[in-house]
C-alpha cells in the first residue's frame, strides 16, 4: 500500500513538472498572452481538467516557484538567533542569496533565469497575480512577528516594508542583469543597495533628508 502511494505521488509530481516546463517553454517562445491553457495542455498530452487540478490558473503555470518561498521570510525570522533583530535576520539571509547568486535575489546571469524574469515583470496579469503571492508572505511574516511586536499594526507594517525590499531589491538586481551587464559586475553594488534597505529599516525613514528649501 505504501509503495503504491509512493508511486502515485511520483506520478503525481512528474506531472505538475511537465506541466510547468510545457508551459514555461510555450510562453517563453510565444509570448504568455499567445499561449492558451488548452494549448498548454495538449503540449504536455493531459486534458484541461486535468492541468486545473494541478494549477488554479495559466499565471500558476509560472508562478507556482513563488509557492515555494512565501514562508521563507517568516522562517528566517522565527529561526534568527537570539541576539538578531527581524531586520538583521533578513538583512543577513539576503546578503547570503546575493553571494550564492540565488535567483530570487534578482543577481543571476543564467540565461534561462533571465528569461523566466523577463516573462514575470513583462506581463501585466503575471504581476497582478503576484500580488496573491506577495499578500501571503506578508501574512505569514506577520504572524511571525506579532509574538513579539507591540500589536498587530505594527507587526503588519514591519511585515509590508520587510516584504518590499526584499522584492524591490530583486527587481533592482534584475533591470541591471537585463541591461546586459553580468551578475559579478553588479555584485557589489547589490550589496550596497541591500546595506542601504535594510539600514533604512533598522534605523527609521526619518533618516531621510529633510525637503531641501525652495
Amino acid at each position: 500500500m505504501e509503495q503504491a502511494t509512493g508511486l502515485r505521488e511520483q506520478k503525481k509530481l512528474r506531472t505538475h513538472h511537465r506541466l510547468a516546463a510545457t508551459a514555461l517553454r510555450l510562453f517563453l517562445e510565444h509570448g504568455f498572452d499567445a499561449v492558451s491553457v488548452a494549448d498548454i495542455a495538449a503540449a504536455a498530452e493531459v486534458s484541461k481538467p486535468t492541468l486545473f487540478r494541478y494549477f488554479a490558473g495559466k499565471e500558476d503555470l509560472v508562478l507556482h516557484r513563488f509557492a515555494d518561498h512565501q514562508d521563507e521570510a517568516a522562517r528566517i525570522v522565527r529561526t534568527r538567533a537570539a541576539d538578531q533583530t527581524p531586520v538583521q535576520a533578513l538583512h543577513e539571509h539576503c546578503l547570503l542569496g546575493l553571494r550564492n547568486r540565488d535567483p530570487i535575489t534578482g543577481l543571476n546571469d543564467d540565461p534561462d533565469v533571465v528569461s523566466f524574469q523577463q516573462l514575470l515583470y513583462s506581463t501585466p496579469s503575471l504581476q497582478t497575480r503576484l500580488l496573491h503571492y506577495t499578500e501571503r508572505e506578508v501574512d505569514l511574516l506577520a504572524e511571525t512577528l506579532r509574538q513579539d511586536a507591540d500589536g498587530s499594526l505594527v507587526a503588519r507594517l514591519a511585515a509590508l516594508h520587510l516584504v518590499t525590499v526584499r522584492h524591490e531589491l530583486g527587481r533592482r538586481n534584475w533591470r541591471k542583469i537585463a541591461e546586459g551587464r553580468s551578475a559579478d559586475a553588479v555584485y557589489p553594488e547589490a550589496v550596497v543597495d541591500a546595506h542601504r534597505a535594510f539600514g533604512m529599516l533598522a534605523t527609521g525613514m526619518d533618516t531621510l533628508p529633510p525637503r531641501s528649501a525652495p
